[in-house]
C-alpha cells in the first residue's frame, strides 16, 4: 500500500509503498477514504511531547483522524463486517480497565494513539486493534470526509465544550481559532452559548465568526483580558484554551468571572514542556476551576454523530482543503508558522 512516513524528525515525510497491515484475531483492517492532518501529528513530527512519554519509534505512519470502509476482520470480531463504514477515536482503548468500563475510554490505562504508538491513517489501509470496542459505525448521513473532520480536533472540541458545563446564554471564550478552537466555537454556538473567539490572525477570526462567534478579539492588537471583561461585563462563565502556549493559558484563566471554569485542551510545545505557572491565589480567591479535557470517550460518539446526522452540527464546514499524501510535509511546515486554516484532509492516497 502507499503511505507517508515520518523517517526523521522535522524532515520531509517519505511517501512510498509499505507492506499492507494484517489483522490479528480482534483487529479490523480499514480502507482509508479520508485522513485529517492534525496538529498532534505535527507535534510528533517536531519531536514534541517527550515529557508526556510520547516518543514515536521511527519510521512511523502518522494519522489518527479517519473515515473509511472495513475490508478485513479478525476471526474474533463480532460487531463489524466487510463493507461497514466506520471511524475511530484517536485514542484506541483496551475495553477492560476501570476507565473503559466506566465510560471513560479516553482515559484508558492502556491507551495507544494511532500514528504515535502504532502506524496510523496516512495510508491506504490502517489496522484498528480491538476493533469491536474502538471502531464506530457511521450513520448514512455522515460521509468519510466528515468522519475524518471529527476524528480528533472536532470531537476534542465537542468534549471540551461538554466539560465547560455551560448553559444557554453563558459566555464562553475560546482561545485559539485553529481546528480545535473552531470546532468548539461551532458546538458552543449550537448549544446556545455566547462565544468570544481570540486569535492573532484576522482570517482565523473571520472563520470563527462564520462558525458562530459573537465577538472576536485579536490578541496582537487588543488586551485580551480587558476586552473579554468589557464585553462579558466582568468575565466569562467558562474559557477554553485550544492552543497550549503560556500566553493563551494565562489569558484564559484571567478571562473568567468568579466561579468560572477554565478547560485546557491544547497541549504545550517544547517552549513550555508541559509546565506553566498558574496564578493560584486568583484561582483560590475567585473559586475558579481548572479542568483538563482529552479527546472524546466512546460513550459520547452516539450523541455527536446524531447531531451531525440531523444537521445541527457541520464539521465539514471546517474542511479548508483536500490534499494528497505528497502534500503533508508542506502542511506541517505551514503549521510551524501558524499558517493553516481549518482542516486539511488527505483524500488522495495515490
Amino acid at each position: 500500500m502507499k503511505a507517508a512516513q515520518i523517517v526523521e524528525l522535522r524532515k520531509p515525510l517519505r511517501v512510498g509503498d509499505v507492506p499492507d497491515p494484517t489483522p490479528g484475531a480482534r483487529d479490523v483492517i480499514v480502507k482509508v477514504e479520508a485522513s485529517g492532518v492534525c496538529r498532534s501529528d505535527w507535534h510528533a513530527w517536531m519531536g514534541d511531547m517527550g515529557w508526556l512519554g510520547i516518543k514515536p519509534e521511527l519510521p512511523i505512519i502518522p494519522g489518527h483522524e479517519m473515515g473509511g470502509i472495513v475490508v478485513e476482520v479478525g476471526k474474533e470480531v463480532k460487531n463489524f463486517k466487510v463493507g461497514d463504514r466506520v471511524t475511530t477515536p484517536f485514542h484506541e482503548s483496551c475495553s477492560h480497565c476501570s476507565y473503559c468500563l466506566s465510560g471513560k475510554s479516553n482515559l484508558c490505562d492502556h491507551v495507544r494513539v494511532h500514528g504515535m504508538v502504532n502506524d496510523g491513517a496516512y495510508a491506504e489501509f490502517v489496522k484498528i486493534p480491538n476493533g469491536d470496542f474502538n471502531l464506530v459505525h457511521l450513520p448514512d448521513e455522515v460521509d468519510a470526509l466528515t468522519a475524518a473532520a471529527i476524528g480528533c480536533r472536532y470531537m476534542t472540541g465537542f468534549h471540551g465544550v461538554v466539560k465547560t458545563n455551560i448553559r444557554p446564554g453563558d459566555w464562553l471564550v475560546v482561545h485559539g481559532s485553529g481546528g480545535v478552537g473552531l470546532s468548539a466555537i461551532q458546538v458552543a454556538d449550537a448549544v446556545g452559548a455566547q462565544v468570544v473567539a481570540v486569535d492573532v490572525d484576522d482570517k482565523k477570526l473571520e472563520m470563527a465568526r462564520n462558525e458562530g462567534a459573537l465577538v472576536t478579539i485579536n490578541a496582537r492588537t487588543q488586551n485580551v483580558i480587558e476586552a473579554v471583561r468589557e464585553v462579558t461585563r466582568g468575565g466569562a462563565q467558562a474559557s477554553i484554551d485550544a492552543l497550549g502556549i503560556k500566553e493563551t493559558i494565562l489569558n484564559s484563566i484571567h478571562s473568567l468571572r468568579k466561579g468560572g471554569r477554565h478547560v485546557q485542551i491544547g497541549l504545550t510545545t517544547s517552549n513550555e514542556a508541559g509546565i506553566v505557572d498558574i496564578p493560584i491565589d486568583i484561582v483560590t480567591m475567585m473559586e475558579l476551576e481548572i479542568v483538563g479535557s482529552l479527546g472524546n470517550p466512546r460513550t459520547e460518539y452516539d450523541g455527536l454523530l446524531g447531531l451531525i446526522a440531523q444537521g445541527k452540527l457541520n464539521p465539514k464546514s471546517l474542511v479548508s482543503k483536500e490534499i494528497s499524501l505528497n502534500d503533508v510535509t508542506d502542511v506541517f511546515k505551514d503549521m510551524s508558522n501558524y499558517r493553516t486554516y481549518g482542516f486539511n484532509i488527505i483524500t488522495n492516497f495515490e
